[in-house]
């Protein structure tokens, strides 16, 4: 995706209250700007690292700059934005990059399904109408050069493995994308040392069909696009 005008730069004081972060402009001026993330963001917002921020023109915003973009001070790229995630897979399957879903010609966004009443990121259906459905997590956590999801403890994201797992065995295709939104993460595993549920579930998604799909993002203050493959190490 390209940004309509390029991302401008800042300097973070902090993050704070979960959606909000105080950050310096290059005139000194501080001010507050939104945050769409709801995770620990571990590693992803070190005060004095410099971040990339979007302006909207909305008249109605509290606070019209958006945390798009971390640059940290070793030059990784981290995607602080989790609502891109989505359309940087949708992107992906405009262009047909993922082989194993390339029958997939169609979707649905946001889709409801399950017995825990959850909503799937996409629902793909192919010209003979067979339908997989698509699960989409941003992975931002870096440890020891490997990627980590989650990076906290998420019971949305257990309850998704069980549907995804259900789907499954209801005859359907089901798959979980993480979209590696890090420059320094080259594979992904379950952060296990930190919601060992959520690990143990995917174990199980994973033996019982449900597939993983991993695929990094190259970022810059211009574009976001889901380029590289990696794998899914358990």
């Amino acid at each position: 995706m390209e940004f309509t005008t390029p991302l401008q730069s800042a300097t973070l004081i902090k993050r704070y209250k979960r959606f909000l972060a105080d950050v310096r402009l290059p005139s000194g001026e501080i001010t507050t700007i939104h945050c769409a993330n709801t995770g620990a963001m571990t590693g992803c917002a070190t005060p004095g690292d410099t971040i990339w921020y979007s302006t909207s023109t909305s008249t109605t915003r509290k606070y019209p700059y958006s945390w798009e973009l971390t640059q940290t001070a070793d030059q990784h790229w981290i995607g602080i934005n989790t609502l891109r995630a989505n359309q940087l897979v949708e992107e992906l399957l405009l262009r047909q990059g993922v082989p194993a879903l390339a029958q997939f010609t169609h979707w649905q966004r946001e889709v409801a399904f399950g017995d825990e009443k959850s909503r799937i990121d996409f629902v793909l259906t192919d010209d003979n109408a067979q339908k997989y459905y698509l699960e989409v997590k941003s992975v931002t956590l870096l440890l020891n050069g490997k990627g980590y999801f989650p990076d906290t403890v998420t019971l949305r994201g257990q309850k998704h493995l069980r549907e995804l797992m259900s789907i499954v065995k209801q005859g359907h295709r089901a798959g979980l994308f993480f979209a590696v939104l890090h420059s320094g993460i080259n594979q992904v595993s379950a952060a296990k040392h930190l919601d060992p549920t959520y690990a143990q579930l995917l174990r199980e998604a994973i033996a019982a069909g449900v597939e993983v799909i991993v695929y990094r993002a190259q970022m810059s203050r211009h574009r976001l696009l889901l380029v590289d493959p990696i794998p899914f190490v358990e």
